[in-house]
């Protein structure tokens, strides 16, 4: 499942955000570390089609695609020598697939800004210092002990030399690892380091209910420095206040409330679908009486390697997949009607399976 980790100063609303996600109940006050053990919720990822399959299947249950969000208390300037809660956060942010940075674009002079002042160029540098010092710090450390190892003639350890000695470079003049060029051949030992700044990362800029359309100056002033920097990163603009109202209404009425502010979809499902880009996850799906399910891919995954996500026994004994597209599926009302048109195909072990197919394994262990 996909872990996202929610990260950023102190009072900027990620607390709230995450209460709106998951409703687990983190706990929110006006103070610094009012978040102090990681609060942990899974939330499903919107997605239209599976309503229209399970519309055609009539299944027992409908199961859609998760995200796990990790709300993780605030960072502070020194967290990597310690401050704050130091160590204790930096190792939870290890964990995550990908960052949430949310960034605090709205004033409010009941709610104290812990620097003093709302800057969120200065925020999102603040926490990119205290994570590229955590990594410098891994970094060294790790090539103390390879360069030792590499001297014998070890390969793994001479592996490791080629990608610390650019990622410590790259580290010292204040650049992510993630900007560090890695050969295909070399990425899994490279995520092997489990480096912070090796994480993507998505802005959630927190703003106030008039401003989620349009944005202010703060967002586009950080817009325009994440652009500078050449990062490619997302910037979703959200109201942590809206969300949270907009979690505590019925299902009905969410559509209407959303209409009323102009906004077509909710800050979770903006979210969760940058995420999903970010990551480069796509969604496929099997339809039977049992249930309707998404599940989650890379894109350019193999068939093999989309029916290990189910089990691992269907990879080892992949035989073919039975596959039709998610238009082909429900423009013919399901399975019967795609075979009977000569629609379903039967595709082996080298077919890349396409975002929203729908498919039926077939395997011998």
């Amino acid at each position: 499942m996909l872990r996202l980790g929610i990260v950023g100063l102190p009072n900027v609303g990620k607390s709230t955000l995450f209460n709106a996600l998951t409703s687990a109940g983190a706990l929110v006050a006006n103070y610094p570390f009012a978040t102090i053990e990681p609060n942990t919720g899974v939330v499903t990822v919107p997605d239209v089609r599976l309503d229209a399959l399970a519309q055609i299947v009539q299944p027992e249950r409908t199961v859609p695609a998760a995200v796990e969000f990790v709300d993780i208390a605030g960072l502070v300037k020194g967290a990597s020598e310690g401050e704050g809660l130091g160590n204790q956060f930096l190792a939870n942010i290890r964990e995550v697939d990908a960052i949430v940075h949310v960034v605090r674009c709205f004033e409010d002079d009941d709610i104290q800004h812990v620097m003093g002042s709302v800057d969120p160029v200065r925020d999102r540098e603040i926490i990119n210092i205290e994570l590229g010092l955590a990594d410098l710090a891994s970094v060294e450390k790790r090539l103390d002990r390879v360069t030792r190892t590499a001297k014998s003639g070890d390969p793994v350890a001479r592996a490791e030399l080629r990608l610390l000695e650019p990622t410590r470079q790259a580290l010292a003049n204040g650049q992510a690892a993630r900007s560090v060029p890695v050969a295909a051949e070399d990425a899994a030992l490279f995520r092997s380091f489990n480096l912070l700044t090796s994480k993507p990362v998505l802005y959630a800029a927190n703003v106030r209910e008039d401003e989620i359309a349009a944005g202010n100056a703060h967002v586009t002033a950080l817009a325009a420095t994440v652009a500078s920097e050449g990062e490619e990163a997302e910037i979703i603009t959200f109201s942590a206040q809206v969300e949270m109202e907009l979690a505590e209404l019925p299902p009905e009425d969410r559509a209407e409330f959303l209409r009323a502010l102009g906004l077509e979809e909710s800050g979770l499902d903006r979210l969760a679908r940058a995420a999903y880009h970010l990551l480069g996850l796509q969604s496929y799906f099997t339809a039977g009486e049992k249930e309707v399910r998404a599940w989650t891919i890379h894109r350019g995954d193999k068939a093999p390697a989309a029916a290990a996500v189910i089990h691992t026994d269907f990879e080892k004994g992949f035989i073919r997949a039975e596959t039709v597209s998610f238009d082909d599926f429900v423009r013919t009302s399901g399975w019967k009607g795609a075979r009977e048109q000569g629609i379903a195909r039967a595709e082996g072990r080298e077919y890349v399976v396409q975002d929203g197919d729908v498919m039926l394994f077939r395997f011998n262990v």
